[in-house]
């Protein structure tokens, strides 16, 4: 039987695909949670956590947030999977930043990720119509500074995710979900101990929430709970030329059980690093390192006017090694983006170009 949301749980597959192909990627839901936002940190390898100067912060790590005194804006739109050639699908970001002197940064975000439009088809194949598939969250930030080096930040995000507008059969639900989550960051601004260059240390810990329902309870699925660590190392900064190096580390904390049972949140957290396939005999496999994603980037600004970037990122277990690139050039208050991804012939990320605009405000 074809039911009427099938075609869009395919889609999201792809997208799952696209976005991260580690197995427990495919044990969540609302996996557009991980679509990295940003053409100047998709230039990068999509290492950006210990970095987060910028309004894009609201998503990378709110703690970043507390070190901007300025207001300002960011848009990115991006044709999502180029390859499938399909132009109804796309992803939008708008992020807003603003400084309230002696209270912190406050900020708002929102993800809009377009599926687009899926035939509805009744038992015996009869054209019943159509109907869109869409996801969006809207996310509101924080910073602040807890000591002179050190900045804490939090998101509290509300995610709406439409697959169909309505069940089938004897479904008792539709094909809709609501959920909320929280992330919560640390951002700690140091030298490093051999040549004295700015470092930065940079976690978030994002999408902390209850599971999400479309169909009943007892179908939930969680969503993505991702650890993100990292640095940020800035080796030269002569007033003219500025060149930083960063990178991170990425592990979803999602644990499914043989009987198809998943963690609440709050015990996948802990749990997801002791699952019993990263163990063999008492002792740690390959597959309990390769679960960790490696991102790694640079970028070089030239005067603040241009800069150049490049990146990387290492997935061994999707068998994924996409190289990025990325160029900028700033015009009075507005800075442009853009980062190319090739992941290799085949890959749905492959030829992804991503545009984004900053504005001071």
């Amino acid at each position: 039987m074809l039911r009427s949301h099938l075609a869009a749980l395919t889609i999201v597959l792809l997208l799952v695909s696209a976005v991260q192909t580690r197995g427990e990627v495919a044990e969540a839901t609302a996996i557009f949670l991980q679509i990295a936002p940003g053409a100047r940190a998709g230039g990068m390898g999509e290492a950006f956590v210990a970095l987060a100067d910028d309004a894009t912060a609201t998503w990378w790590n709110p703690a970043g947030l507390a070190w901007m005194d300025k207001r300002e804006l960011t848009l990115m739109h991006v044709n999502w999977l180029p390859t499938f050639h399909l132009s109804d699908l796309y992803y939008d970001f708008i992020s807003y930043v603003n400084t309230v002197p002696d209270w912190g940064t406050f900020g708002v975000n929102v993800v809009f990720l377009n599926l687009g439009e899926t035939e509805r088809r009744d038992d015996l194949n009869n054209y019943l119509g159509t109907f869109r598939t869409f996801e969006t969250a809207i996310c509101g930030s924080y910073g602040s500074t807890i000591t002179e080096n050190t900045a804490l930040g939090l998101n509290v995000k509300f995610i709406y995710s439409h697959l169909s507008d309505r069940g089938t059969g004897q479904e008792k639900g539709s094909g809709v979900a609501t959920d909320f989550a929280v992330d919560l960051g640390i951002l700690h601004k140091t030298v490093d101990p051999f040549f004295h260059f700015p470092l930065n240390f940079g976690a978030n810990l994002s999408n902390m929430g209850p599971k999400m329902s479309y169909i009943d309870a007892a179908q939930a699925d969680p969503i993505p709970t991702n650890l993100r660590v990292g640095l940020a190392w800035r080796v030269m900064d002569d007033g003219y030329n500025r060149v930083t190096f960063v990178t991170d580390l990425n592990k979803l904390l999602v644990r499914k059980h043989a009987d198809g049972s998943t963690d609440p949140f709050y015990a996948a957290i802990f749990t997801a690093w002791t699952d019993e396939k990263y163990f063999k005999d008492g002792l740690p496999t390959k597959s309990f390192i390769y679960d960790i994603i490696m991102n790694v980037g640079a970028e070089y600004w030239y005067s603040d006017l241009v800069a150049l970037r490049a990146g990387y990122w290492n997935d061994q277990l999707g068998k994924v090694f996409p190289i990025t690139y990325g160029a900028s050039f700033k015009v009075s208050t507005y800075r442009f983006d853009f980062s190319y991804i090739s992941a290799g012939k085949g890959h749905p990320l492959t030829d992804t170009m991503r545009l984004s605009m900053t504005i001071g405000l």
